[in-house]
C-alpha cells in the first residue's frame, strides 16, 4: 500500500492538499478522489470521512454521498483492486471550493494533534486476519450513513471512526483503530445481549 509522501504529518498533509485542490472553485468528487489515487486506499477513505465530520454534513444528502463513497472505496480495497471506480453520477457531484476550504481549515487543528500523537502501537491489528477487519468496518460504517441521515451527528461520528481507522493504517498506530472500533463493539455486544 502506498502512503502520502509526508510521513511525519499524513493527516495534515491530506487536509492541506484538499484545500489546495479546491482553490480552483467548484470541485467534483472525481477530482478530489483522483488526486489521492496514487497514495492508496487509506488516504482515499480519509477524504470523504473527514468531510462528513465537518459542517458540510449539514448539506442535505451530503452524508449519504460520503457514506456511499466510503462504502465503494472500502469494498474495492477488500477486493484488492488497483484503482477506485466511482459511478459517473457520484463522481460528478461537486461542491463550492470555498465551502470545502473553510471545512478543511476547521479540521486542521485536530489533524495536527493526531499527527503529533501517533506512534506505532497495537500493531497486532495490522496482521491477518485482523487487518481485514479495518476496511470491513469502514465499509459497514459507510453503508450505515445514508440510513442515519436524519439522526443528528450520527454520520459525523461514523465519519470520525472511518477517519481514525484509515489514519491508523497510514501511521500503523492501532490505538486509533481500537478507539474507532469501540462504537461497533458496543453495538455488537448490545445486539448479542438482546438476542
Amino acid at each position: 500500500m502506498t502512503v502520502d509522501p509526508d510521513l511525519d504529518r499524513p493527516l495534515t498533509s491530506i487536509v492541506d492538499r484538499v484545500g489546495d485542490i479546491t482553490k480552483e472553485g467548484q470541485v467534483s468528487l472525481d477530482r478530489v478522489v483522483g488526486a489521492f489515487e496514487k497514495t492508496g486506499f487509506a488516504t482515499m477513505l480519509i477524504v470523504p470521512a473527514a468531510a462528513v465530520v465537518t459542517p458540510l454534513s449539514g448539506i442535505p444528502l451530503f452524508s449519504s454521498l460520503c457514506g456511499v463513497t466510503i462504502c465503494l472505496i472500502a469494498a474495492q480495497w477488500l477486493m484488492k483492486r488497483d484503482r477506485v471506480w466511482l459511478p459517473h453520477w457520484l463522481g460528478q457531484q461537486s461542491l463550492e471550493g470555498d465551502k470545502v476550504r473553510v471545512a478543511m481549515n476547521k479540521l486542521r487543528p485536530a489533524a495536527r494533534w493526531l499527527d503529533k500523537h501517533s506512534r506505532a502501537r497495537a500493531r497486532f491489528l495490522f496482521r491477518q486476519p485482523l487487518r481485514a477487519l479495518l476496511p470491513l468496518s469502514c465499509l459497514l460504517f459507510g453503508a450505515l450513513m445514508p440510513f442515519l441521515e436524519l439522526v443528528p451527528f450520527s454520520s459525523s461520528l461514523l465519519g470520525a471512526s472511518v477517519c481514525l481507522i484509515a489514519f491508523s493504517l497510514l501511521t500503523r498506530d492501532g490505538f486509533f483503530a481500537l478507539a474507532a472500533l469501540l462504537p461497533l463493539a458496543i453495538v455488537v455486544w448490545a445486539l448479542t445481549a438482546l438476542f
